[in-house]
């Protein structure tokens, strides 16, 4: 079996590699919305076309906001202090209200495109 302090230490492996995924996640979404923004919604200059960036970008944050919830859920996981509890609760609080917030812009955005979802010419 493995120690206390060797387990913790994979786990922190853990921790930077969800880390790491959830930044990158974040990162592709806001160049591939940038490269749309640019090649679409300025030769369109259609609120329609901007409102399907703005939903695509929402989707990339989302998941990354829940890669970075996960990697702070097992930062904990293995024997947390109860400051280190509270500190969970708080950001997993803060996090759900931008997930929440978040999520209202994006359905708001997908209702102002309606050609979303229909092949593009």
């Amino acid at each position: 079996m493995l120690d206390e302090h060797t387990l913790k230490e994979w786990v922190l492996h853990l921790v930077h590699f969800v880390e790491a995924a959830g930044a990158i996640v974040v990162f592709v979404g806001t160049a591939i919305a940038f490269v749309r923004f640019v090649s679409v919604g300025l030769r369109e200059r259609l609120g329609a076309t901007f409102a399907e960036v703005r939903a695509d970008l929402g989707h990339f944050l989302l998941l990354g906001l829940d890669f970075q919830l996960a990697s702070d859920v097992l930062r904990t996981a293995i024997a947390p202090t109860l400051r280190q509890i509270a500190e969970l609760a708080a950001v997993a609080a803060i996090r759900t209200a931008l997930n929440f917030f978040l999520t209202r812009e994006i359905r708001d955005a997908e209702k102002e495109a309606p050609n979303r979802g229909e092949p593009r010419e």
